[in-house]
């Protein structure tokens, strides 16, 4: 049960969302990071002792891709492959 307004300014406020967390949409950009998202790829945030190695998104990935290029390969099992998304 909601406590009712003891104040007149209170009851005409409406809410109590402070000035500073009301969002103005007008104001709003486009989310740079949609295409990417929209491609299948996935965000992930690294270490700054990791960013400060590998400054661009092309080195992560082609250290990566030198990476598993020296893994043994996966069985093609269906049911041990799964990727979590959060």
């Amino acid at each position: 049960m909601r406590k009712k307004a003891t104040t007149k300014e209170e009851a005409a406020k409406g809410d109590d969302l402070r000035p500073e967390y009301r969002f103005d949409y007008r104001k709003a950009k486009a989310n740079r990071f949609a295409a990417e998202a929209v491609k299948g790829g996935f965000v992930v945030l690294v270490d700054e002792d990791i960013a400060e190695v590998f400054q661009t998104p092309e080195s992560i990935k082609d250290v990566l891709r030198a990476l598993i290029a020296t893994m043994p390969p996966r069985k093609s099992s269906k049911s041990s492959v799964r990727r979590v998304r959060s």
